[in-house]
């Protein structure tokens, strides 16, 4: 019998623990705020915005938007990168992508001071990770392997197979799935036999970018699969729907457990970004008063809280 992995489910009890968490934050005088950087005109961006305004605001996070023109240079946004990270009003730093194509998207993301760092995409989160320090990281990795958790399979020892090496999902979910003690295997575009790998897997994580790219007869019974694939396609008739890289109506009957497309990685990812936003607004609290004593945000102190960010 297989089992959906209901995404929705888990990204509400996410945000209910960090509702708390933010509540607990505030009576402590570091009300976190994030700060979203939209550079030149997108409607996916925009609609993006939106939903990470709304589910912010949800859960008591103060929301800004800060828009810059597509023409803007690259040290414009660097400067106003330097005069967030400054601010510790702001306890998080969210870089919309894409950016314009003259625009180094490495250099800006490592930029974003690492205590801001709720998407977990500066070199020393990620280097983090690599030390076992699990506790923040790219949050579409992360809500990978919160929703696998949710199986109940224990991670110690178990063989898993991930297709696709991004830097911002296949490699950190990797890490992380190492951090807790599994077996990885990386598969990519130069991979032989993918079947092969994928077949003696206890769990498959796919996210690659192509429609139906792992079948059924791909999955051992009874395996894992996480799809964090995200395409649209467009039927003979001109219907068009949202789906997944694994072909979902043959892998849901071989497999012990899948997480369905929208509906799985989508949702849990913005939980997992609320809970990062936590994660920085308290190591950014416990940052300052290790140098200074309690300083909460915003007061007079306001002058040296921003030095002790250099």
């Amino acid at each position: 019998m297989h089992k959906i992995i209901d995404g929705k489910l888990l990204a509400r009890e996410i945000l209910e623990e960090v509702s708390d968490s933010v509540a607990d934050l505030a009576s402590a005088g570091w009300q976190p705020k994030l700060v979203a950087i939209v550079i030149g005109d997108s409607a996916p961006v925009a609609l993006y915005v939106r939903n990470q305004k709304r589910t912010s605001e949800n859960a008591g996070i103060e929301f800004e938007e800060r828009a810059f023109s597509g023409e803007s240079t690259e040290d414009e946004i660097l400067a106003a990168i330097a005069s967030m990270n400054a601010d510790p009003r702001i306890t998080g730093i969210i870089l919309q992508r894409p950016v314009p194509d003259h625009m180094n998207m490495r250099r800006l993301q490592s930029a974003v001071h690492p205590l801001k760092d709720v998407e977990g995409m500066h070199p020393s989160s990620i280097g983090d990770i690599v030390y076992n320090d699990i506790r923040l990281g790219p949050c579409t990795a992360m809500a990978s392997v919160e929703l696998l958790k949710q199986t109940g399979l224990t991670l110690e020892g178990l063989e898993v197979t991930v297709i696709g090496h991004s830097e911002i999902v296949g490699k950190p979910i990797a890490f992380l799935l190492m951090a807790e003690g599994a077996t990885v295997t990386v598969c990519h575009h130069m991979t032989r036999n993918l079947a092969v790998h994928s077949r003696r897997s206890d769990a498959v994580f796919v996210a690659v970018g192509k429609a139906a790219l792992i079948s059924g007869d791909m999955i051992k019974p009874g395996a894992a699969v996480i799809d964090i694939g995200i395409n649209q396609v467009t039927d003979e008739d001109g219907n068009t729907e949202v789906v997944g890289d694994a072909d979902y109506e043959s892998c849901e009957k071989v497999a012990g457990w899948i997480t369905p497309v929208p509906g799985g990685v989508g949702p849990v990812t913005v939980a997992i970004l609320m809970r990062n936003s936590v994660i920085a607004a308290s190591r950014q609290k416990e940052h300052y008063e290790a140098r200074f004593g309690t300083i909460p945000m915003g007061d007079t102190t306001l002058r040296i809280a921003k030095s002790a960010m250099k």
